[in-house]
């Protein structure tokens, strides 16, 4: 039987972040569903560096459709959740179910793989993740320390079912260690 993965996002998703998950899923033959608060076309944004500039630039990214809105998911119905970032965490945390899918998959134990913002999902939810440890976009400390977690200062991290990067050019590595999990 093919494992299946959610993608929970939404607009102003890194587009990396978003595309290289679902296609590598796709690629190992595990159905893949992009979950956002309402289903739509999808506006990504590709983050980068300029050596001129303190923090990163953001410009606009190809489109990708998402296949359900949050509120018709059934967390029991897939065997991983990945949480892309970009800018998307920042309002997708505040959606109640959205919450509720999260705290889904960390009580049970499932596979959650975060990455650079990603967490920012993971704070409304925070009895499921005090005491645990994460890593992620190093702007996002406060928040991952906030709550409750332990933040790792490496590019991936591992922690039982709870696979986090930092960014987008650790995609590969965190996508081998989510299939690892998953």
């Amino acid at each position: 039987m093919s494992k299946s993965v959610l993608i929970v996002t939404g607009d102003a998703v890194e587009a990396l972040e978003v595309f290289y998950p679902y296609y590598r899923c796709i690629e190992e033959g595990i159905d893949c569903t992009i979950a956002s608060p309402v289903k739509k076309k999808l506006q990504t944004v590709v983050h980068d560096f300029l050596p001129d500039m303190d923090t990163f630039t953001e410009k606009w990214g190809y489109k990708i459709d998402s296949h359900a809105a949050v509120e018709n998911v059934n967390p029991a119905d897939y065997d991983g959740l990945i949480i892309p970032g970009g800018r998307a965490p920042e309002y997708i945390r505040m959606d109640e179910k959205v919450q509720e899918i999260a705290a889904h998959f960390l009580s049970e134990d499932k596979p959650v793989g975060v990455i650079c913002h990603g967490q920012l999902v993971l704070t409304p939810v925070r009895e499921h993740v005090k005491g645990r440890e994460m890593t992620a976009y190093t702007a996002c400390r406060p928040e991952v320390e906030a709550s409750g977690a332990t933040y790792i200062e490496e590019l991936i991290h591992v922690d039982e079912n709870i696979v986090s990067g930092h960014a987008w050019p650790e995609l590969p590595l965190f996508m081998r260690e989510f299939f690892k999990v998953l």
